[in-house]
């Protein structure tokens, strides 16, 4: 039989028939977690050395450009704001800062002196909300809405910001308000326009609807202005719809650590570059990812749940006899690649994780042959079964400890 080669043995449905599509320039990330992240009433706000070690993983991660706080929420959150934009200029990382303000000349003038203090240029991210929900419940109406926008992007623009105007709920908000407000805001100066998804409610269908009709409104000023997409997590699609603004051509996406913001949070950044990555739309080392979702976790006091995908516990763990025996199977034929893809949509490996298995109600002979051939112990036949015994009485996979224990109790016995 002959020794098939490893591109063979996957047939990719994803790409079949209607592949994603190619993009014509790459796609540009936006990390939220310090600012969106930190809007979750369930997190604390990470301390400034935290913060910096963010900062470096993001760079490490090819992330483009980092939202590094909210300026009108106060002295420590500008201090942070400071200390982040100096360390982006005295390291010379590439990543470039950005600030959410309101579209008030009181949220930009903090901004305008931070920029001037560090001797360079922070993007504005100005938002306001857009929808008719929106409109009632602030009582403001379109011309008014208008009217603070472009004063606040003209007065960001004439002190050097450049400004990506953010229309809140622009998912429901109808077209022909899309096309005023982005349209003003571009003759204002924005440089950039962001779709915002603030209550989650969209679906990939509505997402490559607005972005394909957006960027009409773009074109038609004739300005060379980007689009952003910026989601929310409400009915639990913030990953894909984001992946259906990346297929329909937005150019920059945001995302935060594990999800976080908020209400129930945003798209997952850690999720979301794992996918851009099998899907071919970035090309970068993952590794640094591991510690970029722990040092957040641990920073903003957000636990990792079990299942959660690929940096969860459990994420590439098995005890079930038939998984581990297929993985044990392709460890055998020494191929790394085929052990971390048989029981596996995403290889561990890419991300600096392996696959374990473990010893449990489930398991089969495989499982503890393996178990402990890894940690050199000898496996007669007699020492399997008297440890698969102790697995099937209990209810949850065996500690290590108690393995060894069974172990330390066969040796005695054969004495």
């Amino acid at each position: 039989m002959s020794v098939p080669q490893h591109s063979d043995l996957i047939y990719d449905w994803n790409t079949a028939g209607d592949a994603p599509p190619r993009r014509s320039r790459p796609i540009e990330l936006d990390d939220e977690t310090l600012r969106d992240g930190c809007q979750s009433p369930s997190v604390r706000d990470p301390d400034i050395d935290t913060k910096l070690r963010l900062l470096h993983l993001m760079e490490k991660l090819g992330i483009h450009t980092i939202d590094v706080g909210l300026p009108g929420a106060g002295p420590r959150a500008r201090a942070d704001i400071l200390a982040l934009c100096r360390e982006i200029s005295d390291a010379r990382l590439h990543i470039t800062p950005n600030c959410a303000v309101r579209t008030v000349k009181s949220d930009i003038d903090p901004l305008i002196e931070i920029a001037q203090q560090v001797g360079r240029p922070i993007e504005a991210c100005t938002f306001i909300g857009s929808s008719p929900l929106r409109q009632f419940a602030e009582e403001w109406t379109i011309d008014k809405i208008l009217r603070l926008s472009v004063e606040a992007i003209t007065h960001a623009v004439r002190n050097g910001l450049p400004v990506m105007y953010v229309t809140e709920d622009t998912v429901r908000t109808p077209p022909e308000t899309v096309r005023r407000l982005f349209t003003a805001a571009i003759e204002a100066g924005a440089g950039r326009v962001c779709i915002c998804d603030t209550v989650g409610h969209i679906t990939p269908w509505g997402v490559h609807n607005l972005v394909s009709f957006v960027k009409k409104v773009v074109a038609e000023t004739g300005q060379d202005v980007k689009v952003d997409w910026h989601g929310h997590n409400d009915r639990g699609l913030a990953v894909i719809n984001t992946i259906a603004a990346v297929a329909a051509g937005v150019d920059r996406v945001h995302a935060t650590a594990l999800g976080i913001g908020e209400r129930v949070g945003n798209c997952a950044m850690d999720q979301l570059l794992v996918n851009l990555q099998l899907m071919g739309y970035i090309d970068t080392d993952l590794t640094p990812l591991a510690e970029y979702v722990k040092v957040a976790s641990e920073g903003t006091a957000v636990p990792i749940p079990i299942n959660y995908p690929v940096f969860g516990k459990d994420a590439f763990r098995t005890a079930t006899g038939v998984h581990a025996a297929a993985i044990i199977k392709a460890k055998k034929k020494n191929d790394d690649w085929l052990a971390d893809r048989v029981y596996s949509g995403v290889p561990a490996g890419m991300v600096g994780r392996q696959q374990e298995i473990e010893v449990g109600f489930m398991s089969g002979a495989s499982n503890v042959t393996w178990w402990l051939a890894e940690r050199g112990i000898p496996a007669s036949d007699q020492l399997v079964q008297q440890i698969l015994q102790v697995a099937k009485e209990k209810d949850r996979v065996l500690e290590d400890a108690e393995i060894l224990a069974v172990c330390g109790e066969s040796a005695r016995t054969a004495h």
